[in-house]
């Protein structure tokens, strides 16, 4: 993705999910709205989304972010297996992919370690507990402003 690209386009295109076993939506709608007052163009896919539908739909539109979101607990768990699944897509290899909420169920003392599974894995920013509202945002603006480099921030 070049910077003139999102220039023209304005803000970033993103594509916002939970993990499969993830059947709130109350998130969803949630991170809709702060990334569109925010001027990025955002697809929802819904709760409950299968891999295999979001790979294809993240092929089919190729977003500059995939933001996966978790309420239930299971998102470190769930999201080892999504983001080597993204990773193995060629075509997805070079996009953003982000995961926060509530990404465990050993609670908030295991988080450090969830973040640097889920970092090592392969996802470029992790956000989980107090203050990771503000983190996300400052990962978003440094996307939507980054040069057309292939270099992507990374966050914890």
């Amino acid at each position: 993705m070049d910077s003139g690209s999102m220039e023209r386009r304005g803000g970033l295109t993103v594509t916002v999910t939970t993990v499969a076993s993830d059947a709130h939506t109350w998130n969803l709608v949630f991170l809709r709205l702060l990334l569109e007052e925010s001027g990025h163009r955002v697809t929802v896919l819904g709760p409950c989304v299968p891999d295999d539908l979001l790979l294809d739909e993240c092929r089919a539109r190729r977003p500059d972010l995939i933001v996966i979101s978790s309420v239930n607990g299971h998102g470190c768990q769930e999201g080892v297996r999504v983001i080597t699944a993204l990773r193995a897509c060629p075509e997805l290899r070079g996009t953003a992919v982000v995961i926060g909420g509530k990404l465990g169920i050993t609670g908030a003392g295991d988080a450090a370690d969830r973040a640097r599974t889920l970092l090592a894995r392969g996802f470029d920013g992790v956000f989980e507990g107090p203050g990771a509202l503000n983190v996300f945002r400052a990962f978003v603006d440094a996307l939507a402003t980054a040069s057309g480099s292939c270099r992507r921030p990374r966050a914890a």
